[in-house]
């Protein structure tokens, strides 16, 4: 009795260290399956985490124009119609600095309500341009940037700036460079955003005769609250609103961005070119380099008739091209030069036309630097095709001036041939 018991106990025993032994192996497989686990996951997380971009983008999350437009029917109760549309970017770069048109959509917005008509010029039926633009630092330091995108056209009634009402607050530009924030666009940060440009129906019926509106493009800024300390220079974007629009800006990049051009003046039409010529003088520590000219038939639309009404027999303009190299230790003034055109054999001369040059007194050409210059004028056509076009045409160019037109070149002038 005594040995069954003895074998009972034993075999008791024996059970529960087995039953333990088995407990303990599944605990340990457990903890090392989900230590696995736990290590798959880590690496995983390090290969999968993206690398850090210096650039931070800022767009909203919507930035779908067709979300956009929907909105805009929402809040001013109104019927929205595309137009036309342009994906094609312009970018206009400053020094580290860049502005970019990514695209922009034409939208005829019609019978809305009338809390929106007072940036409608009071009317209730209308168009608006939506545009997206990109402002982006490259530079390793913060800058200062105010976007102020001002648009307008030949004839028009006023500067045409951002009207806040017509899209959610987060998906506009002027939402993300703030006053507030002293419009601060951090090292290595670009900004995404939209501008509305809005129109009443008569505007917007002017604007598409001229077919092309333009944008001006403000410079960055170095310090904050300072508007003294430029990046780069002030650009402009040029919008075609419609097919003939389109064309129109195609034909102009054929011919130099004088202001006919560049504000949409009226028709130019190309009669002799010459490029690449290559031709240097120096002219104090500065080398005045001819690169091309142009010769083209023009005629002024009609809002800009006016300024032509002297010329009664035609018009043809001449714009040259000039690189300034500047070796000196005074920033070239461009908006302080002046030159001379002598036609004729020497019989009749004429001045340049700084009017229908786009210089400012802050386009300048630094010490050490080399830019762009354009020197352009009028000539009545019938002169120019009975006598002067066989005849070489001489221009005088200089003194150099700084930014306050104080002459650093002695006096000195240079001339060129052009034929």
């Amino acid at each position: 009795m005594l040995a069954r018991i003895w074998m009972l106990l034993a075999t008791m025993m024996l059970t529960l260290f087995i039953i333990t032994g088995c407990g303990s192996d599944k605990k340990e497989t457990k903890t090392d399956k989900n230590e696995s686990v736990s290590e798959e996951k880590q690496d995983e997380t390090k290969e999968e985490k993206p690398k850090k971009d210096k650039t931070k983008t800022t767009a909203g999350e919507a930035s779908d124009v067709s979300e956009l437009i929907a909105y805009m029917e929402k809040e001013t109760e109104g019927t929205a119609k595309v137009l036309y549309e342009n994906k094609e970017s312009q970018v206009h770069e400053m020094d580290g600095v860049s502005v970019s048109l990514d695209e922009y959509t034409v939208v005829e917005l019609n019978d809305f309500h009338d809390d929106f008509s007072i940036p409608f010029n009071d009317e209730t039926n209308g168009a608006v341009i939506i545009a997206k633009y990109t402002v982006t630092n490259e530079l390793d330091k913060d800058v200062y940037y105010m976007p102020a995108f001002y648009l307008s056209f030949t004839g028009a009634d006023k500067a045409y700036n951002n009207y806040r009402d017509l899209l959610p607050e987060e998906e506009q530009l002027d939402s993300k460079l703030p006053p507030s924030d002293d419009y601060v666009l951090k090292a290595g940060e670009s900004v995404t955003g939209y501008y509305t440009y809005p129109f009443g129906e008569t505007h917007f019926d002017k604007a598409l005769d001229v077919s092309t509106v333009a944008v001006e493009v403000p410079a960055a800024e170095a310090v904050k609250g300072d508007f003294g300390n430029p990046i780069g220079k002030v650009g402009q974007f040029t919008l075609s609103l419609n097919a003939a629009g389109a064309e129109k800006v195609t034909a102009n990049e054929a011919f130099y961005k004088d202001r006919v051009t560049t504000d949409d003046m009226g028709v130019k039409k190309m009669l002799k070119e010459k490029s690449n010529i290559g031709k240097s003088e120096k002219l104090g520590d500065v080398t005045v380099t001819l690169d091309g000219y142009q010769f083209t038939e023009f005629t002024p639309n009609e809002v800009e008739a006016p300024r032509f009404v002297d010329f009664k027999n035609g018009i043809v303009l001449l714009t040259v091209k000039f690189t300034l190299d500047n070796k000196g230790s005074d920033a070239i003034g461009l908006s302080s030069m002046t030159s001379k055109l002598t036609v004729n054999d020497g019989l009749q001369y004429m001045f340049d036309q700084g009017m229908l040059l786009n210089y400012s007194y802050d386009d300048l050409i630094d010490a050490g630097k080399s830019g762009e210059y354009l020197q352009i004028y009028t000539l009545d056509k019938e002169q120019y095709e009975k006598i002067w076009k066989d005849k070489p045409f001489e221009l005088e160019i200089g003194p150099i001036r700084n930014q306050d037109a104080t002459d650093i070149s002695k006096g000195k002038r240079v001339n060129f041939e052009i034929k």
